[in-house]
């Protein structure tokens, strides 16, 4: 679960592609250029992720979590791992959607 300390994962590349989905304007935008940089089934992966990390923060357990998205109870594991002690960036994501969505209602 945890990645090899040796892996440098933060190169002029990520750096370049984080940047660029930050220039992307709207949904349909993102949806565009994940479509064309991303095969289906790495979109279908994240949407899994990101959908388990939405329900293990409404406080669902592990098996519900898996069935509700059709991810594995492993993958469900992984992300409620990088949930609660990762870099941050799920709990940041759900912050804000919470309160755009609540500033929307």
């Amino acid at each position: 679960m945890t990645e090899e300390p040796s892996h440098q994962w933060r190169t002029a590349e990520t750096n370049d592609l984080f940047g660029t989905i930050l220039v992307l304007r709207t949904p349909g935008e993102a949806e565009r250029f994940f479509r064309d940089l991303c095969t289906l089934a790495e979109i279908e992966a994240m949407a899994h992720r990101w959908h388990a990390a939405r329900l293990l923060d409404q406080g669902l357990r592990y098996h519900e979590v898996a069935r509700r998205t059709g991810a594995s109870t492993t993958t469900v594991t992984r992300v409620a791992h990088w949930l609660r002690h990762g870099e941050g960036g799920y709990r940041l994501a759900l912050d804000r959607r919470r309160r755009r969505l609540a500033r929307s209602a």
